[in-house]
């Protein structure tokens, strides 16, 4: 259930882990002048920031590291309120909790992204940031999200993590708020099994991710630095041969999505405008990054029928990328009853978390479906549809498929 970097691994990775594993040198800080240390973390940083004309990329371990680095280096802490989706993959979620902040749930529209007027209705005296999740790779209307972290002063993040490589109005999608981060886990768009990044254009906010990452530590680009921690830190830094992978799939990107869209655009076209179906609003057209075609079916019923016939699930029943699947966020079980936001002495706000407090996401999730253009993943309730891969008969075989589904529920 991989995503479609994965279908792309070739000689092009082998060759990049292979003149890091030769030369023995797995770790990301180095003597430049040593020919045995190849840098590959430092690459990565300077190719991605160069090419998304971000100020400053920071690679890490992972991208719910990512998400933790990022808060952190926005000042976010005990008391202050996220607003969150309830649709995101529960990361999104839990890096609030983690550095001792209160996650604020707010509903999507039609786009499965945030609702920007409930994100309205949602702020406190205590919001702080709101976090803007390209779900699916679809951007989020940035344009009215911008607007309103302006006008009530608030850190716009942008949680890129199923989104690498989409645009929004010609800039690339974790570049345009104040911090963003990508992932590069197994089932992105380019992975190394894990790793992540934060971008951002604020020195300051670079410079506190870098030392939030490393154990304190101020930018460096080679070198093992002793001494002056600016603040405590974790460990957070990407290896070598993560890097490794990672270039190579990088130079990779650009291709991939054109695949994704023509693949995408191909199925969409052979089941546009039959009847008891619509499609999921795009913010950008030619900005989204296509791994996923999702479409409403009429009513949670024919929703649950179809997914049954096609064996995969509608939205609603994907795991942790619904709220009311997060068992241990509904239920808050953590470790330290600090991280408890009900109970966080610091806060003096009021929220709660139940099943179907976000009515107008559950009715939306429970008669959509996700079909698969390059991310193959049953957890996003995308068992069922293309890979990357997908020759233009297989393409018309599972659009064949969907047809008599479509026509068979209805």
């Amino acid at each position: 259930m991989p995503g479609p970097g994965y279908y792309w691994i070739g000689k092009e990775e082998e060759q990049e882990v292979l003149s890091v594993l030769r030369d023995r040198y797995l770790f990301r800080y180095g003597n430049e002048k040593d020919p045995d240390f190849k840098h590959k973390v430092k690459t990565l940083e300077e190719e991605i920031g160069n090419s998304f004309k971000s100020g400053y990329a920071l690679a890490v371990t992972s991208g719910t590291s990512a998400l933790i680095t990022a808060l952190s280096a926005a000042g976010i802490g005990p008391g202050d309120e996220v607003i969150v989706p309830g649709y995101t993959f529960i990361a999104s979620i839990t890096a609030v909790i983690i550095c001792n902040a209160v996650p604020v749930l707010a509903e999507v529209d039609d786009s499965l992204t945030l609702d920007p007027e409930d994100v309205e209705k949602k702020i406190t005296p205590y919001t702080k940031a709101v976090m803007a999740v390209h779900m699916l790779g679809n951007p989020c209307n940035l344009d009215k999200l911008s607007k309103i972290a302006k006008k009530h002063n608030l850190i716009l993040m942008e949680d890129s993590a199923q989104a690498f490589g989409g645009y929004y109005k010609d800039k690339r999608l974790g570049t345009i708020g104040d911090i963003g981060i990508y992932s590069f886990n197994f089932f992105k768009t380019i992975n190394a099994g894990d790793g992540g990044m934060v971008v951002t254009d604020d020195e300051d906010l670079y410079k506190k991710a870098f030392a939030y990452h490393d154990q304190g530590h101020l930018p460096l680009r080679m070198g093992v630095e002793i001494g002056k921690r600016s603040i405590i830190g974790q460990n957070f830094r990407m290896n070598e041969l993560t890097a490794a992978v990672l270039l190579a799939q990088f130079r990779k990107l650009d291709e991939l999505i054109r695949r994704m869209h023509y693949l995408k655009e191909k199925f969409k076209r052979q089941i546009e405008g039959m009847d008891g179906l619509s499609f999921r609003r795009i913010n950008d057209d030619k900005g989204e990054c296509g791994t996923i075609l999702t479409v409403f079916f009429r009513n949670k019923e024919t929703a649950e029928e179809a997914a049954k016939r096609l064996n995969t699930a509608t939205v609603s029943h994907s795991g942790w990328h619904v709220y009311n699947n997060m068992e241990q966020v509904l239920e808050m079980k953590v470790i330290n009853p600090l991280l408890n936001p009900l109970k966080n002495p610091y806060y003096r706000g009021n929220v709660n978390y139940k099943k179907g407090m976000l009515p107008k996401t559950d009715k939306l999730l429970e008669r959509a479906i996700n079909i698969s253009i390059g991310v193959v993943d049953a957890g996003l309730g995308a068992a069922f549809g293309l890979n990357i891969d997908s020759t233009d008969e297989e393409v018309s075989m599972k659009v064949k498929t969907f047809k008599t589904v479509l026509r068979q529920v209805l």
